[in-house]
């Protein structure tokens, strides 16, 4: 079920109904969902279901489920099982043949889409990427070279690190848009190139959930001096020169010769 991602009257009166005449709520975080179920009078009861007991958790709620309850799944803020928990629950409950209800609302992805000034359909959401290691450099690099508009979720203080590296891979003009607290006060949408913005977030720290809405890849044939320019930036984050060679053929189009060439010109 879909709840606000920060404005408390961004709740549709079925998620009202639901919340009501449900047998439990299962809140990724008790203390979190209790100012929403205070402002609308719900007094429903509460258990935390979270990545750390969601797996615990399921047999009992199958159980309750099985026996004719209705429980209602939120997380935080917006939609559960979207880089939230909800996932293995949801899974256990298909598998037995239980009926599974969607009740949409609030998305701080969608959000982000409508208002980023970017092509926003189609587009691909990637959700929170790895902090270090292999498994994020293959995120960011599929993030740079889809060709249509990707949604990625990024902690505040990650925020400008996570620019520059898509710059280094996609290149410091690819337009980028970042919602900051959206539907908050302090709602704020900075579109620019991924140089732009993130040289303004290195100044000026961020604060709040933040969504990133990337360009998506353009078509235009690789030139060399663009591929000795990407070359270099990617060489100056620390990548080793095969990755450079993978990623200069899988997300740029160069031959294996010249990525080659260029991966290992210091």
């Amino acid at each position: 079920m879909s709840t606000p991602i920060g404005n408390l009257g961004d709740i549709t009166l079925r998620a009202l109904a639901v919340l009501r005449q449900a047998s439990l709520i299962c809140c990724e975080d008790t203390r979190h969902a209790r100012p929403l179920l205070d402002r609308y009078g719900i007094g429903t009861p509460t258990q935390a279901l979270h990545e750390h007991n969601e797996a615990s958790a399921v047999p009992r709620l199958l159980e309750r489920l099985r026996a004719g309850e209705t429980i209602a799944v939120i997380s935080d803020a917006g939609t559960p099982l979207v880089s939230d928990p909800g996932g293995r629950l949801v899974e256990a409950a298909v598998t037995a043949g239980i009926r599974v209800i969607p009740i949409p609302g609030a998305s701080a992805t969608l959000a982000a889409l409508v208002a980023c000034g970017l092509a926003a359909h189609p587009f691909t959401v990637l959700g929170f990427p790895e902090r270090k290691g292999k498994d994020r450099e293959d995120a960011l690099a599929m993030a740079a070279r889809l060709p249509h508009a990707v949604v990625l979720f990024e902690s505040p203080n990650r925020l400008a690190d996570t620019l520059r590296d898509l710059a280094a891979i996609a290149g410091s003009g690819r337009q980028v848009a970042v919602a900051r607290e959206l539907t908050k006060h302090f709602e704020e949408i900075r579109r620019g190139t991924l140089e732009e913005v993130a040289a303004y977030y290195e100044e000026v720290p961020p604060k709040g959930e933040i969504v990133i809405v990337l360009a998506g890849a353009t078509t235009a044939e690789p030139t060399e001096d663009g591929l000795r320019a990407t070359a270099d930036a990617l060489r100056a984050q620390g990548f080793r020169p095969r990755d450079i060679v993978r990623m200069l053929m899988d997300e740029h189009g160069a031959s294996r010769n010249l990525a080659y060439r260029l991966a290992h010109d210091t």
